[in-house]
């Protein structure tokens, strides 16, 4: 009797009873259905929090999406998660098309689970941006804002930053300004090329550099720029920069440089007497390195020469007023009038044979010369002294002066009329 009421009493302990129920199996594990399932074989594949899933779009109203994401459960995007798709993209989802989405709460308060499309966008942006930091390539975008330190510039979803620092000098030079606004309004919608030089995703800091993408690609153009330029091509330009020696100006997108010399024909101390940067110039290409990759531009030779124009207007054995400037062993320079300057070589000072110029002539003195060779190729004027009075020139003299008269007497202002005389008016009786 004892030994059945053992049994009785062992058969009604748990402890010696091997089967379990599932409910004590669930506790024994957890109470995780996930573990459940995987004790039975079925081995679903739960969503998890922090997980970027494929899903396929179940339908669409109103206040939510549900997404289908497997394990035959649908998923919702609502509320602000659905607001903060754009409008162009809501406008491409369909029922049956997959998306991405990211898993923010498996199971919410009413058991449903909760998706974001952005932040699934978001997630994969970083790591495109990390990969576009290893890789060094260049990325293709718009401006879509600025602030008062530089330009905003997005990635995907994500908003990135390039300091002042980061534009590119032809973008500054464009936009003058002293005011975010007055600085940098005008580029939002303009089309940029970045690169990207950090990535902190804690901070959500992305910072991009338009100078960094430009110098490689600057590179590629000018490599092909050298190859297709030949001296005394004429190009369309734009001043980048100036320095003492020059003014860098761009053209087709590669910079070449204007020598202080070869900015004008008047004499200037610096680029900024005739340049700003910004400014449209027309340029003559005339060097070309291939070699040490420099272009050599003139905007000098684009512009009329002023000393061939005033020199034009001289002849041979035309007599002018001049200033002797100052005297050498070989000749006296004399200034003539539109500040033209020519020589007087020591053989035509005199007749008499003379050892130094002083012996004729002074520095200051006016005197009457006359022209005996211009030569426009090699800038020079020939004057002569002692031919003034030669009578070689007697009758070109006469000619010249005729010519003289003839038309000081075109421009002589013609005799005012007379003024009609005034009707008598009848003696008054007196």
């Amino acid at each position: 009797m004892d030994q059945s009421n053992a049994l009785v009493g062992q058969e009604a302990s748990p402890e010696n009873n091997p089967q379990k129920n599932p409910e004590e199996r669930l506790n024994n594990n957890l109470g995780s259905m996930e573990s459940l399932l995987q004790e039975e074989g079925l081995n679903l594949d739960f969503p998890k929090q922090g997980e970027i899933r494929t899903g396929v779009i179940a339908s669409i109203s109103d206040n939510e999406i549900l997404v289908s994401v497997g394990t035959k459960s649908e998923g919702v995007i609502t509320g602000k998660e659905k607001d903060q798709i754009p409008a162009d993209v809501m406008a491409t989802f369909t029922v049956g098309t997959e998306i991405p989405v990211f898993v923010i709460n498996p199971e919410d308060q009413n058991g449903n689970l909760v998706l974001s499309y952005i932040r699934a966008r978001e997630e994969q942006d970083w790591v495109d941006v990390e990969e576009l930091l290893k890789s060094g390539n260049i990325h293709d975008s718009k401006v879509i804002g600025y602030n008062k330190g530089g330009l905003i510039v997005p990635i995907g979803t994500l908003r990135g930053f390039v300091p002042a620092s980061q534009v590119s000098v032809m973008r500054r030079s464009e936009s003058g300004g002293e005011t975010p606004d007055a600085r940098w309004s005008k580029m939002v919608g303009e089309e940029i090329k970045v690169t990207v030089i950090e990535v902190d995703r804690q901070r959500h800091r992305l910072i991009l550099s338009e100078r960094s993408a430009l110098q490689e690609t600057r590179e590629t153009i000018k490599d092909r720029l050298l190859d297709e330029l030949q001296e005394g091509d004429i190009r369309a330009g734009r001043v980048t920069s100036l320095a003492d020696f020059g003014a860098f100006v761009n053209i087709d997108g590669a910079d070449g440089l204007v020598h202080l010399s070869e900015i004008s024909w008047d004499r200037i101390e610096h680029p900024n007497e005739a340049l700003k940067v910004g400014q449209e110039v027309k340029v003559k290409v005339i060097a070309v390195d291939q070699e040490r990759k420099r272009i050599g531009l003139s905007i000098r030779q684009l512009l009329s020469d002023p000393w061939l124009v005033k020199a034009g207007k001289l002849k041979d054995g035309q007599l002018i007023k001049g200033t002797i400037t100052h005297l050498t062993k070989f000749g006296a320079f004399a200034r003539l009038d539109d500040d033209l300057e020519g020589l007087i070589h020591i053989s035509e000072l005199s007749e008499q044979r003379i050892a130094h110029p002083k012996e004729v002539v002074k520095e200051g003195d006016e005197v009457t010369l006359r022209v005996i060779k211009v030569d426009a190729e090699r800038r020079r004027i020939g004057l002569s002294l002692r031919k003034v009075d030669s009578p070689a020139y007697a009758d070109l003299d006469w000619k010249m002066a005729l010519s003289g008269e003839v038309e000081e007497s075109s421009h002589a202002e013609e005799p005012p009329a007379e003024e009609p005389a005034a009707e008598e008016q009848p003696a008054e009786n007196e």
